[in-house]
């Protein structure tokens, strides 16, 4: 072999090791594990409204285009009342109601107790007559929180979803940069992030 054709050869595996050492560096070690959620979230605070900023486009909001809130309402069960509306490109409004819950400490599966981490919670819109099925419950974790409750970024651990919501209508330059920073680090893809309008 020639002394070219080895320079090439080691020329191509030292700019394959460099790409591969960059996608290292891109991507966090950590991307496949589960994300971290905050310490705790003090329901009594997440109540009320919240308006989305950012999502990753999902088939059960595919009606919305614009205006999507959240309320949160504490109930006597300990569980939070959830109401999800936006609106849709015919001009009306889409409503649907459900429920979230601390995640249960579960074994093999089954609830066994109620749950503590109250940062993992799950949230239920199938029919109330059905939330005795596990597979009605989907997980939603909160994962950014500042201590004024002034946003939160709620995720799950495949990181398939994801929402960004806050306290108002629009959310401070700042407050954006520092939640996508440390989705970044997080191991999340910015570029699934569609925005949301807020019209009123």
């Amino acid at each position: 072999m020639s002394a070219l054709r080895l320079t090439q050869r080691h020329a191509l595996r030292s700019a394959l090791l460099a790409a591969g050492l960059l996608v290292t560096t891109l991507v966090p070690a950590h991307a496949t594990e589960p994300p971290q959620t905050v310490p705790a979230v003090d329901l009594q605070r997440f109540q009320g409204r919240w308006y989305q900023i950012a999502y990753y486009p999902n088939t059960f909001q595919k009606q919305c285009v614009a205006n999507t809130t959240a309320d949160y309402r504490l109930l006597m069960t300990g569980q939070l009342e959830v109401i999800n509306q936006c609106s849709t490109a015919s001009g009306g409004v889409s409503k649907v109601t459900g429920a979230a819950r601390v995640q249960p400490t579960k074994l093999l599966g089954v609830p066994v107790a109620k749950g503590t981490d109250t940062a993992k919670l799950e949230v239920r819109f199938a029919p109330s007559f059905l939330a005795w099925l596990n597979a009605v419950w989907a997980p939603y974790w909160v994962i950014q929180l500042p201590s004024d409750y002034r946003y939160v970024v709620v995720s799950e651990p495949q990181r398939n979803y994801l929402w960004i919501l806050s306290r108002t209508p629009a959310l401070a330059a700042e407050d954006r940069t520092e939640i996508e920073t440390r989705l970044r680090e997080q191991g999340y893809d910015l570029a699934r992030l569609q925005e949301e309008p807020q019209l009123r």
